[in-house]
Formats: C-alpha cells, structure tokens, sequence
C-alpha cells in the first residue's frame, strides 16, 4: 500500500445524478407491452399463448431504462452528461432555470448550436454559457432535478479551478 494517492483514481464528483425515468413510466410501459402481447395471443394455444408475454413484457421494461440511463456529474476539472465532457475552464456563465426558464431556453427562439439533454418529465435545467472561441457551441442546457445544486457545483469547481 502506497501512501500518497493514485494520479489515475478519479476525483470526487461535486454533484452526480442520474436522470432517471419516473414511476409512473415503469407501470406504463408493462401495460403497453401487455396489451402488445395479447394482441398477438389473441387466445390461441401452443407457442403463440405464451411466447409474446415471454418476450414483450421484458422487452418493454427496457424503454424506461434507456431513457434513465443519462449520467450528469461536476468533476474537479469537467462536467459529464452522459459521455460529452466540458472542460470547467470554458464556462464563462450558469445559470439554474426552473420550468418556465427551461422552456423559454428551448422555445421558439432557440440557438440551433446549443447543446441539449432535455427530459420532458424533468422540470428545471441548467443553462451553462461557454467562451470558448474554437467551439461554435454557444451554451449547454441540461436537465436536472436540483438546478441550484449542479448551479452551485459548477461555479464552486470553476472557482477552485480558477485559484490553483
């Protein structure tokens, strides 16, 4: 056992989340699949009374889990959502947003550069303002269920890269 730290260990997350796909959208998808598979059943014996509820219903449960499976966390040197990465040091701006901000953000008038992980069932977001004259991507808005957290985050980790 070394005594001073791996370079390699990764450092702590100041915020993480994962934008999980509500309850409600688990019941919903079983129903969805349900009524699939009798559909195809349709009261027949043998292979086809059994096979479309074997294969439907499992299948159906993987919706919810794709659309819940985004990652957002604030590193001491990046923001992570899902696999993009923004180095803390092109931040110039965030700004937390509740529902109404969030639309506005996305709304009519919206920057077609901008960079977008937006769950509808999700209210609030985050709107990350970059300066980063190499990069035509004006600002990120991201989803998230505590935008004054991940807010807070990022200015806290922009400041600490800031002082060293």
């Amino acid at each position: 056992m070394t005594p001073e730290p791996s370079t390699r260990t990764a450092a702590p997350a100041g915020y993480a989340e994962r934008l999980r796909a509500p309850w409600w959208m688990w019941p919903t998808a079983l129903g969805v699949g349900g009524l699939l598979a009798a559909e195809i059943w349709m009261g027949y014996d043998g292979l086809r009374a059994w096979v479309p509820f074997a294969i439907l219903l499992p299948v159906s449960l993987l919706g919810p889990w794709w659309l819940g499976r985004i990652r957002v966390a604030v590193t001491a040197g990046e923001l992570q959502v899902d696999d993009a990465r923004l180095p803390i040091g092109v931040i110039a701006e965030v700004v937390a947003l509740d529902a109404d901000g969030k639309r506005e953000v996305l709304g009519v008038g919206a920057h077609p550069l901008a960079f977008v992980i937006q769950r509808p069932w999700i209210g609030g977001a985050v709107q990350v303002v970059l300066d980063d004259p190499a990069d035509p991507t004006p600002f990120w808005v991201i989803s998230t269920r505590h935008p004054v957290e991940l807010a807070t985050a990022l200015v806290t980790a922009k400041r600490a890269a800031a002082s060293s």
